[in-house]
């Protein structure tokens, strides 16, 4: 890898793919100290990583000697484990705990190893090894009766699933049919709920849409399944709310619950569904399921390019869903590319999406292919790159080259930081410090030696597109999106638009009316 930061972004690809622990290294310093963002993304998706941390001989800690840096202050807070070798007999037991963690608790470890214990002979007379396992939890009986009675009461039920809901996607159909309810999901469980789902209403939440945006506030009972979601205000105000996680510190946290309990989504509902009661009245969730099939077709007619002479990064993503292949890993930058593949990527059984969902990264996306292509060699790896991102870890493509990993890059080329640029409207403000003075990504792509074209024109996209896919090596396909494209959440709430309101007296007043028609234009 050309950058440390990449690297962690590879190695959490890699280890959110296979399930596996993955591994990556860095020197004293400033070389262990680039992983952090990286490492902090994998941390939040639950990724088994352990980082290697190089650190400075053990007679100069302490004394501000060259290159020296604290990383058990640093990294403790961001990993489920963080420690250093101190001797040489302590190296595979503190290997094997830090190996433990990472796999036991889903997260990152952090084992720091001074020069001089590296140089040392291992001590390996002890054989401490890494044991895992996978039990079933399930809550017990009485505990299933009591949440099996609040469910049957309610007459408009939904079901909310979040990412713990991978590999219960046919118990939570099975649920949803008995219980006649809509079923809502978050970004982050859209490759486990939305395909082959006839009850589906898709997310809610800040890149949602209104039809599981009301499912859920509308519901009189919700079954939150295996979600974090953070937003309060997507919740139901007067519901009953039945949560199932199996991480404890999750329970009623991010909004008030009347019953919740710890246990994997699909034991639990496999113990959970001879007791609930058969539902007849179907007018609830059917209500919201036609919504659903019309804010998709809305959205189908918003991805048809108005004017051939310019592309929209819906349209953009539209057409590479239409195109990539049935098991594609598709990943995300944060921003406007991750809202356009959220919504207009089609899930399938074999599809997976990753993005900075959580942790709300830039630069994600390439390096993070990087790492699911080298764990999956026969499969196509697609990485939706923002303009900004890109060009944060932009010598990484490199890595591609040399490794000849195949990842196939599309930048979302708007000329500026897009979601920053629309969250600056939201409050008012005449867009700052956004705008980007780009390079033609393709030339620089063939420069690095993969692959490279730049379009700027709707009828030159889909015959470029099947070409990028096509080739057999790393390729990137810069493409000159739109920049006045809005992600309009859900529900629209008092202060952004009074906030877009005052934008738009600020451009008119401020001689940038030109920029505020092309977002009418291109919005409405």
């Amino acid at each position: 890898m050309r950058h440390e930061e990449a690297g962690a972004f590879a190695a959490h690809g890699e280890a959110l793919i296979t399930g596996n622990l993955t591994a990556c290294a860095g020197s004293c310093g400033p070389g262990s100290l680039h992983f952090i963002n990286g490492i902090v993304e994998a941390n939040r998706n639950r990724a088994p990583v352990i980082l290697i941390a190089s650190q400075i001989v053990r007679d100069e800690l302490g004394f501000e000697f060259p290159q020296e840096v604290d990383f058990k202050a640093i990294y403790g807070s961001i990993s489920v484990y963080c420690d250093m070798i101190l001797t040489p007999e302590q190296a595979r037991r503190k290997t094997v705990m830090a190996c433990q963690s990472a796999i036991a608790k889903r997260g990152v470890a952090v084992l720091i190893v001074p020069v001089d214990i590296s140089h040392s002979d291992a001590k390996d007379d002890v054989p401490f090894a890494v044991h895992t396992s996978l039990p079933v939890i399930r809550p017990n009986d009485a505990d299933l009766d009591q949440i099996a009675a609040i469910i049957n009461s309610g007459e408009k039920i939904a079901i909310y699933g979040g990412s713990g809901c991978r590999g219960a996607h046919d118990e939570i159909l099975r649920a949803a049919e008995i219980l006649k309810a809509p079923i809502a999901h978050t970004s982050r469980a859209k490759d486990s709920l939305e395909y082959d789902n006839p009850y589906n209403v898709g997310m809610t939440g800040l890149i949602g849409n209104e039809a599981a945006y009301h499912a859920v506030r509308e519901c009189d009972t919700l079954l939150l399944l295996g979600a974090d979601f953070a937003w309060r205000q997507f919740y139901p105000d007067h519901a009953k709310i039945v949560q199932i996680d199996i991480d404890p510190t999750h329970l009623g946290r991010r909004h008030p619950v009347t019953r919740a309990l710890v246990g994997d989504i699909k034991a639990t509902l496999e113990a959970l569904i001879p007791r609930l009661h058969k539902k007849s009245d179907t007018r609830f969730r059917d209500h919201f399921v036609q919504r659903h099939r019309e804010v998709i077709a809305h959205q189908m007619e918003k991805a048809t390019p108005k004017r051939r002479d310019t592309i929209s990064g819906i349209y953009l993503t539209e057409l590479i869903d239409r195109m990539a292949a049935d098991d594609a890993l598709v990943a995300g930058d944060d921003g406007t590319a991750t809202v356009w593949m959220h919504r207009y990527f089609k899930a399938t059984a074999k599809r997976r999406f990753y993005a900075s969902l959580l942790h709300g990264t830039m630069a994600a996306a390439m390096p993070t292919a990087l790492g699911l292509q080298k764990a999956s060699p026969g499969r196509q790896v697609i990485a939706l790159s923002g303009d900004g991102g890109i060009g944060m870890l932009l010598g990484d493509l490199m890595t591609a080259v040399q490794h000849k990993l195949p990842i196939k890059v599309a930048v979302f080329n708007n000329g500026k930081l897009g979601f920053i640029d629309i969250e600056q409207k939201s409050e008012g403000l005449l867009p700052l410090y956004t705008h980007l003075q780009n390079p033609d990504f393709g030339a620089v792509a063939k420069a690095m030696g993969l692959w490279g074209r730049t379009v700027a024109k709707a009828d030159e996209l889909e015959a470029a597109i099947g070409e990028w896919l096509a080739h057999p090596g790393p390729a990137l396909l810069d493409v000159n999106v739109e920049p006045m494209t809005l992600v309009m959440p859900p529900a629209i709430e008092f202060g952004p638009a009074y906030g877009m309101a005052l934008y738009s007296a600020r451009a008119v007043l401020g001689g940038q009316a030109h920029d505020l028609i092309e977002m009418i234009k291109e919005n409405i």
